[in-house]
């Protein structure tokens, strides 16, 4: 550049303030006075500015990739079920206790007024099961800002433990990334899609989002989404082609969505979502499962995570609006292939609800305990009960609640909403099997190889509605098998991996059916490492429809990450699977790893001169402070070619006291 004075900005965009520990004056004139690994990558980085002042001539270009300054890029989170704050919108006085709710006071999740005043709080959650309005004493609505996603029930004692993006921001603020180029995009975690589009104009709000995002800082956008924030950015993504006209969708994505980042997404649904709508998950709440299933089935945004067959699709809603067929009131269609009657359980390891049905009849939806335990007693005199299984095509379709409308209460409002609010949507049925979004950099991260639940038998309880049912048994998958509570093994397609403890892989894998025949798959450990323990191999044949499994040895006691990364199958286009052994599916925002690797690869390629489609995974040194530990075995920081010893005023131990190199930018220069 002829105008010295641009460099600093030019090396900012680079590398942010706190890995490039510099000043002009002892940089532009002073360079001799650095070691030489500070030259080295001064003069590394000189060179590509160069080539940029020079427009890149000899860095061959992607037309369809971004081209600009890579520091205007925003990132928009999109956050799970129940991970964004809930707040009242109206007074409620609540008797014998002085916590009332007024406006602005926290719902979702404050601790202490669930503890003092829980039919309050109930009727502040409670939706109505038909409408989805709120109920007539109270209403909540959902929060905005970073604030809403970052901790759910802030405090000394209770942040901790609903910390939720927390770490993620910390992060963002130590690499040096402003404050407007991370924006929430928190949502009422209990609508249905529809509903979070009539009542809140949620996706019209988000469209301007991404917009605004781009208009404030000149660049498109960096989505990324955890559990059921996926399901919203797909509908979101639907809502949008028929919101724009067909020859602009694509161009419009181009322009606003530089990558999106799928974590933990249920692509094919949760099994835990039926158990919550049979007998509640409390998510360690001091709530009764009862309770908690009364708030779940209030909530239509539960059958959003219904588990559902990869073999069983809705009509192109699509081209149907355009053609004209939306304007008539035929009924949805929805079929399945040859493969859904021929395989056995839909394609998942096994029958997701196996339930015991009495064999006389009772039409009394609320039996009083009196009434439930002669039930019980004649139906043991008269013969024993009927088992029915169903599978996860089943469950989507309704047979589930159909074949018990006449022991439970809940079913004819659960038909009620899967009718109404998914199958009858007018932009998709959301419980059909995902698409490769049409995004030009696609990169689907989840957590493997943890015991996850698989399916389960019910019973009933003799206890009175909501407490109607209970859980007899649960199946789990384990490597390479599946075993009951009890330890029993049960027949079924176990596979050689599991889930992340709330989804099970076949869900979580699902993207992997949107890699290409051929596909590089790698094998890393998590922890920092010199490279000596990863495997590569390259050109993996992979069938459409089949799972790709990584067929390496791993260290024991050594916890791996298996990248399948593909980048030839569609031109201008990447995608790439991030398997995490031992990661669960609630912490995995939180974890360290994630995040190194989420912000080595957006580094990697904002880089012109980037040799790869993806960072490389040959070695892993520290990146942060955090990452400098003690060797008390050689009496020293551990990587000294990254950590020194630093003491600062307040350390306490001599891990604390190991930090980052004021020269360790150049380390991310062998990721270009």
């Amino acid at each position: 550049s002829k105008n010295y004075s641009t460099l600093p900005h030019a090396l900012s965009l680079l590398f942010p303030p706190k890995l490039w520990r510099w000043n002009e004056t002892s940089l532009l004139e002073r360079p001799m006075a650095a070691d030489l690994k500070s030259v080295t990558a001064f003069c590394t980085v000189l060179a590509v500015v160069m080539l940029l002042s020079r427009g890149g001539a000899a860095v061959e270009e992607d037309e369809t990739e971004f081209h600009g300054d890579y520091s205007k890029l925003s990132g928009i989170i999109i956050p799970g079920f129940a991970s964004t704050q809930l707040r009242a919108w109206s007074m409620l006085d609540c008797p014998y206790t002085p916590l009332d709710f007024n406006p602005l006071d926290l719902v979702w999740l404050d601790t202490t007024k669930l503890l003092s005043a829980v039919n309050c709080w109930f009727k502040c959650m409670v939706l109505d099961p038909y409408n989805q309005t709120d109920h007539p004493e109270c209403k909540s609505r959902p929060d905005s800002g970073l604030s809403a996603i970052t901790e759910l029930d802030p405090g000394y004692i209770t942040g901790p433990l609903s910390t939720v993006w927390k770490e993620w921001l910390k992060w963002c603020v130590e690499f040096g990334i402003e404050a407007n180029a991370i924006v929430a995009v928190p949502y009422d975690w209990r609508l249905s899609p529809t509903k979070l589009e009539e009542r809140d104009l949620y996706f019209h709000k988000l469209k301007l989002t991404f917009e605004t995002a781009l208009k404030l800082r000149g660049g498109p956008s960096i989505v990324f989404a955890h559990s059921m924030g996926n399901n919203v950015f797909r509908y979101f993504l639907e809502w949008l082609r028929l919101e724009i006209a067909p020859k602009h969708y694509l161009e419009w994505l181009d322009q606003h969505i530089h990558a999106y980042f799928a974590v933990g997404a249920p692509l094919l649904g949760s099994v835990e979502a039926i158990k919550s709508t049979l007998s509640g998950v409390t998510f360690g709440l001091p709530i009764s499962e009862g309770t908690a299933r009364l708030l779940s089935n209030s909530f239509a945004s539960s059958l959003w995570l219904m588990p559902f067959s990869k073999n069983c699709k809705g009509d192109n809603t699509f081209w149907t609006h355009f053609s004209g067929g939306a304007a008539k009131k035929d009924k949805r269609v929805y079929h399945c292939t040859d493969e859904e009657y021929q395989s056995n359980y839909s394609g998942w390891p096994t029958n997701i609800i196996n339930i015991e049905i009495p064999s006389t009849n009772s039409r009394d939806a609320y039996p009083s305990v009196t009434e439930a335990v002669q039930a019980n007693m004649t139906t043991m005199e008269c013969g024993l009960p009927t088992l029915l299984s169903f599978t996860a095509r089943e469950l989507a379709d309704g047979s589930l609640f159909k074949a018990i409308k006449d022991y439970d209460p809940d079913s004819k409002r659960m038909l009620h909403q899967l009718k109404k609010l998914y199958h009858d949507d007018p932009v998709m049925n959301p419980l059909t099997p995902w698409e490769r979004p049409p995004i030009k950099n696609v990169f689907c991260i989840y957590g493997a190889h943890l015991k996850t639940e698989v399916g389960y038998y019910f019973a009933p309880s003799g206890k009175p509605y909501p407490d109607n049912w209970i859980i007899t048994d649960i199946i789990y998958e384990t490597e390479g098998s599946l075993v009951s509570r009890s330890g029993t093994v049960v027949d079924g397609n176990a596979g050689p991996i599991t889930g992340d403890e709330t989804v099970p892989y076949h869900s979580l894998s699902w993207c992997k059916n949107w890699l290409g025949p051929k596909v590089n798959i790698t094998m890393a450990p998590q922890p920092e490492h010199d490279g000596s323990d990863v495997h590569v191999e390259l050109n993996v044949e992979h069938e459409h429809g089949s799972d790709i499994i990584a067929n390496m040895t791993k260290a024991p006691r050594v916890k791996y990450i298996t990248f399948y990364e593909d980048s030839e199958s569609i031109t201008g286009k990447r995608t790439a699977v991030w398997e995490l052994d031992k990661t669960n599916h609630r912490n995995i925002v939180r974890s360290p790893v994630l995040m190194r690797e989420l912000w080595l690869q957006m580094w990697h390629d904002i880089q012109p001169g980037a040799k790869s489609k993806f960072v490389t995974k040959a070695k892993r040194g520290p990146l942060r402070d955090a990452d400098c530990y003690w060797d008390y075995g050689k009496a020293c920081c551990a990587w000294q070619e990254y950590c020194e010893y630093r003491y600062s005023f307040g350390d306490v131990h001599l891990g604390q006291s190991c930090r980052l190199r004021n020269t360790s930018a150049n380390m991310l220069l062998q990721y270009i």
